[in-house]
């Protein structure tokens, strides 16, 4: 990780949904060349975040800026590849034409285009399915096909929404050697989880809970600072101390 610039920064962000508030006063910043996670339980605001981050959705209030450039920015979202929750894919159509379109989006050359088809598609473990219709496929598959997608274009941020779920612990392993693999050669990766194992796999962790950041650091720095022998107790922990603060 030689690159510590920040590539993501957000600052004071705020979302709302008629009268429901999503995010509240959201400040994040991830270094450049490394895996930063948000952790935190289904509704607490991981996925909002993300597409604010990508440009998918807008903010209220605050600033979001991605490569030093503040979103929404078109060229800069050319240079995100996101893998949203639920699998965005062109169900009538084969995997291997699903890389196609997808990569025409990118204006990616025929000869890289097949290349990159070709490593994802062993990386995913889809070689042999490349020509079936997506809607043959499996959850597990489609989850698959969609981060394979997400890396078409050898983006220089990679933005995760719970990436492996439905995918099988072997598979899992290879996903995230690549992650690592790629944050090595400075891509910026987030990912959003809701599994303590795969959190502690990142560099760095946000937890949320209910819209709000409840604390940021390394998986250790965050067990030390509440005195924890797990992520799980420091989850708890930080929890307890917002419920305090509110109160």
């Amino acid at each position: 990780m030689e690159n510590k610039t920040d590539v993501i920064n957000l600052e004071h962000v705020d979302k709302s949904y008629g009268k429901k508030q999503i995010l509240q006063d959201i400040c994040l910043r991830v270094e450049g060349g490394s895996i930063f996670g948000l952790l935190g339980p289904s509704g607490c605001g991981k996925t909002t975040t993300v597409k604010i981050i990508a440009g998918i959705s807008s903010k209220d209030s605050g600033k979001v800026s991605v490569l030093n450039t503040e979103m929404p920015n078109l060229n800069t979202m050319s240079e995100i590849g996101y893998m949203a929750q639920s699998a965005a894919l062109y169900n009538d159509l084969s995997a291997y034409d699903n890389f196609k379109f997808f990569g025409s989006l990118y204006k990616l050359k025929k000869d890289e285009l097949e290349e990159r088809i070709r490593y994802l598609a062993k990386l995913t473990n889809l070689e042999q399915d490349l020509n079936k219709k997506v809607k043959n496929f499996s959850g597990g598959m489609k989850q698959r096909l969609s981060l394979a997608i997400a890396l078409i274009a050898n983006p220089k941020v990679l933005i995760l929404d719970e990436p492996t779920v439905g995918i099988d612990p072997v598979l899992r392993k290879s996903i995230w050697d690549e992650l690592y693999r790629l944050a090595d050669s400075g891509v910026s990766i987030l990912v959003t989880t809701h599994v303590m194992d795969e959190a502690v796999k990142c560099h760095k962790l946000a937890m949320m809970r209910e819209g709000k950041v409840l604390a940021v650091g390394t998986p250790e720095q965050i067990k030390q600072e509440a005195n924890a022998e797990s992520l799980e107790e420091a989850f708890i922990y930080f929890g307890k101390l917002g419920d305090h603060n509110e109160n």
